[in-house]
């Protein structure tokens, strides 16, 4: 035998690197493995890094710091399957960190990761790379960016593998998704509810209840449930519910049912398919409070529409719900309350909830939930609303008691809900008296300082239908719920301002209301308003003119213009025309200023009860100031002798001085007088007429320790008198007015003729009167040389006080006329309808006691000659 020789070993190549095992023990070291161009080294890195990922959330944040996000989406593109499925693995688990979701989002990975979702990858990739989009959907941006990226459409085709894993992240997914209205949008075009439908078959309940809430979104749309009616889905939601086991579906079941009953095909398939009745009986039934809240929704959803309310009517959907009024649940009586709220927009409902709804609702009212306060007072709000019945029988179950108490609640919406109530009710009169008796002047005070402009709409709206007796304005005003009504009036929301505007005209019916009003600048504000095009309204108007009847000498100098209704009484001033927006002084400030030569201001005041200034009672101590006058004769002679101890009156040529008195005569007056008497006479008088006025009192002298009263006028006093003793009486209106006309003529000056309107000298009269009485306020009485304006003036405010009819209009150039209305003498005492009555104007200075029609060529003459 031969020898063996040994075979030898041959090296290996020399550029050949040996192979080399290492055991990592430090995850710094595997994130840089992933830089290696060796596809074997990078799959088991990539392994590793998942295996350690999937320990808990602290270690996704050590990845991200070692800075194994960025090569890792590089792998995402690699051409190794294994690699590129373990990278997406890896993906799927750190998506669900918001720090990596934000890097994802920079890097731009989007693309990348719905490009694995192809019908070509593993089942594996589409599991991880539909679980990293639902990571990644649940921020808005990275909704936006699957979007963008048409992630939908791939997402929707995976509902149908075979994969459940990948069902359910799809699924999840797509729910995310569906939150925004423009991925509702495009769902539509890609017919997802039949594999939807497909997944409530799925063995897996979270599977289900992902596709049920998904449904629960997308039928929002019309569309969606069009889809969902015509692929038989309203049966399987039936069936669903039909099935105790499945009971942890209902909720979500119920939720889609409502939408859908929104639309009326729906409802009546519902109806004769007897589903309806099965959906009532089963939230009636159901002992679980979540199905019944729900069921409760599904009825509030789909009686918005008034047909679906017919239908739940003839189903009697009101046993349902006051059933559920009773349930332990708040949320179950809260939505129930709302479903309420939504039938009472049915007359036949709200006729049923009168005695079985309304009195479970009131003990709501009561609840120490705030919540099931405000649905409940939501509910008695509509069921109240053109329901005097229902109002009725909230009274009758005590609900104004707490509903006032709800006045003050932190909730607006609970606020804005009981004054809505309390307005329904305090439409009736013994309602409204219950209502004042609870104080609830008191208790608006809050909501009309609230800053919800619901809440002080109702609020306002309740002042006006609450403030329509004057105990109830008086507590207004008493505790100080004029200011913030005021307030609310320079509001930029429409109702607001209208609803403010409407309680202001109320409140405005009352003259000391009124006062207090004008004071707070509402007046003003009003003006202002009414100015302005946009935010002008009929109340702000109406209640504009309301505060001008309360201030008759505001009225008059701004609109030129009282109706026969504006009675003028004491203390009335005619300023003369003012523009818009300027202000018009107080009686009192004009009467203390400095004379001047402008317009004399004409005072109406008819009071003889004041007494007299302590510095003139020497001069008066014989005029008894707070006693009747009997007679004509005792009143003009206490007229006159008060012209001593007010602030002198120009008297009568008739009249003559009476020792232990001054008498005051106009500068006609005394020439008249000294033409009569000799030289000497005459220098005396002169003297003696000085002497007189340097005496007088000013009326600009006032002590800021006394009350301030208006100047006296004893010639009107005597005025009064006289038209009613001798025209009072008179039967027929049209003599009364012609035996005013000659009177108010008579005291004025006289019958004056066209041709010699220029010769009546009444400018320097009045000037006269002014310097003497130092002041530019000029009592009505004083004046015996008027002209139109005067004249006019005169007679509206002696025939308002005797009840006779009249307007007073201010022309231009001191021309101001009185209109009457009369009745046509042919037709009196003819049975049937009346045409209207005639209206004339009442001739005081060309022809007194002369009535000229309206619409004539003797009335255009007499107003604008």
């Amino acid at each position: 035998m031969g020898k063996k020789i040994k075979k030898e070993v041959e090296p290996p190549p020399k550029d050949v690197f040996d192979p080399l095992t290492i055991e990592s023990k430090k995850a710094a070291t595997v994130v840089l493995m992933l830089n290696s161009p060796e596809e074997e080294i990078l799959a088991k890195a990539c392994e590793a890094i998942y295996k350690f990922a999937l320990k808990g959330e602290e270690n996704k944040a050590t990845l991200l710091e070692l800075g194994a996000v960025e090569p890792l989406t590089k792998l995402l593109t690699h051409e190794d399957k294994i690699v590129r499925r373990n990278a997406m693995m890896i993906f799927g688990i750190l998506a669900s960190n918001s720090d990596v979701k934000k890097l994802l989002r920079e890097l731009e990975v989007m693309n990348s990761v719905i490009a694995q979702l192809a019908p070509e990858e593993e089942v594996i990739i589409h599991e991880f790379a539909s679980l990293c989009l639902a990571n990644m959907s649940i921020e808005y941006s990275g909704k936006v960016q699957i979007f963008e990226h048409g992630g939908l459409e791939p997402l929707i085709r995976l509902l149908s593998s075979p994969d459940p894993d990948v069902k359910k992240n799809s699924i999840e997914c797509i729910y995310n998704l569906v939150q925004d209205f423009q991925c509702r949008t495009t769902l539509h075009e890609l017919n997802p509810i039949p594999p939807m439908l497909e997944l409530l078959k799925s063995e897996y309940p979270i599977i289900q209840l992902l596709a049920l809430k998904t449904l629960g979104v997308i039928t929002c749309d019309k569309e969606s449930r069009t889809m969902l009616k015509d692929n038989q889905g309203l049966d399987q939601l039936s069936k669903i519910l039909e099935t105790k086991e499945l009971n942890d579906l209902h909720v979500e079941a119920l939720a889609v049912i409502a939408n859908c009953l929104e639309d009326m095909d729906t409802m009546a398939l519902l109806q004769q398919t007897g589903g309806l009745r099965k959906l009532l009986s089963f939230a009636e039934n159901s002992t679980i409070p979540d199905i019944q809240k729900n069921a409760a929704k599904a009825i509030t959803k789909a009686a918005y529409d008034p047909e679906n309310r017919k239908v739940f009517h003839e189903q009697e959907v009101e046993k349902c719900l006051v059933t559920l009024l009773g349930s332990d649940s708040d949320g179950t009586k809260i939505a129930a309350s709302q479903a309420i709220s939504a039938m009472s927009e049915n007359s036949s409902s709200k006729d049923f909830f009168n005695t079985q709804g309304i009195p479970q609702i009131v003990q709501l009212l009561k609840s120490d939930n705030e919540e099931v306060r405000e649905a409940a007072a939501l509910a008695l709000a509509n069921l109240t609303t053109n329901s005097t019945a229902n109002a009725n029988a909230a009274a009758e179950a005590d609900a104004i008691d707490p509903l006032i108490n709800i006045l003050s609640s932190k909730r607006d919406g609970a606020i804005a809900n009981a004054a809505t109530v309390l307005t329904n009710m305090a439409i009736q009169e013994p309602l409204r008296t219950v209502i004042q008796s609870h104080e609830v002047m008191n208790a608006l005070q809050g909501p009309l300082h609230s800053t919800n402009t619901v809440v002080q709409s109702t609020a306002a709206l309740t002042v006006a239908a609450t403030a329509c007796d004057v105990e109830a304005r008086n507590q207004l005003r008493m505790c100080g719920g004029l200011e913030p009504l005021v307030e609310l009036l320079n509001s930029k929301n429409d109702e607001v301002r209208r609803h403010a505007s409407w309680a202001v005209m109320v409140c405005a019916s009352d003259e000391l209301t009124a006062v207090e009003l004008c004071r707070l600048g509402a007046l003003d504000i009003l003006e202002d308003i009414n100015l302005s095009v946009s935010r002008k309204n009929k109340f702000s108007e109406a209640a504009y003119n309301k505060l001008l009847n309360n201030n008759l000498s505001l009225k008059y100098s701004q609109t030129g213009y009282l109706s026969s209704s504006n009675i003028i009484s004491d203390g009335f001033y005619d300023y003369g025309r003012i523009n818009p927006g300027t202000k018009l002084l107080p009686l009192k400030e004009l009467c203390l200023q400095e004379l001047n030569d402008q317009r004399a201001i004409l005072l109406v005041n008819s009071k003889s009860d004041i007494s007299p200034p302590p510095s003139m009672e020497d001069k008066s101590s014989d005029v008894g100031y707070g006693r009747s006058i009997s007679s004509s004769s005792s009143l003009r002679r206490a007229s006159k002798e008060k012209s001593t101890a007010g602030f002198g009156s120009p008297t009568e040529e008739k009249s003559e001085p009476t020792s232990g008195r001054n008498t005051v005569l106009s500068r006609g007056a005394a020439k008249e007088k000294g033409s009569r008497k000799g030289k000497g006479k005459k220098e005396e008088e002169k003297v003696k007429e000085e002497e007189e006025v340097m005496a007088m009192p000013k009326m600009t002298e006032s002590s800021p320790d006394k009350e301030w009263f208006p100047p006296l006028d004893p010639e009107f006093c005597v005025y009064v008198f006289e038209v009613t003793k001798s025209i009072l009486p008179i039967v027929n209106i049209k003599d009364q007015i012609e035996a005013l006309a000659k009177y108010v003529a008579d005291k004025m000056g006289g019958r004056i003729p066209k041709e010699k309107l220029s010769d009546f000298s009444w400018e320097l009269h009045i000037s006269e009167l002014k310097f003497q009485l130092k002041s530019n306020v000029v009592p009505i009485g004083y004046i015996k040389k008027g002209i139109f304006y005067h004249r006019a003036l005169l007679f509206k405010a002696l025939a308002d006080k005797i009840g006779v009819g009249c307007c007073l209009v201010r022309g231009e150039y001191s021309r101001a006329w009185n209109e009457v209305k009369l009745l046509n003498e042919a037709r009196k005492g003819i049975t049937g309808s009346l045409p209207p009555p005639e209206e004339f104007i009442v001739d005081l200075m060309f022809h007194p006691g002369a009535l000229l029609k309206l619409r004539s060529k003797e009335a255009d003459l007499y107003r604008f000659l």
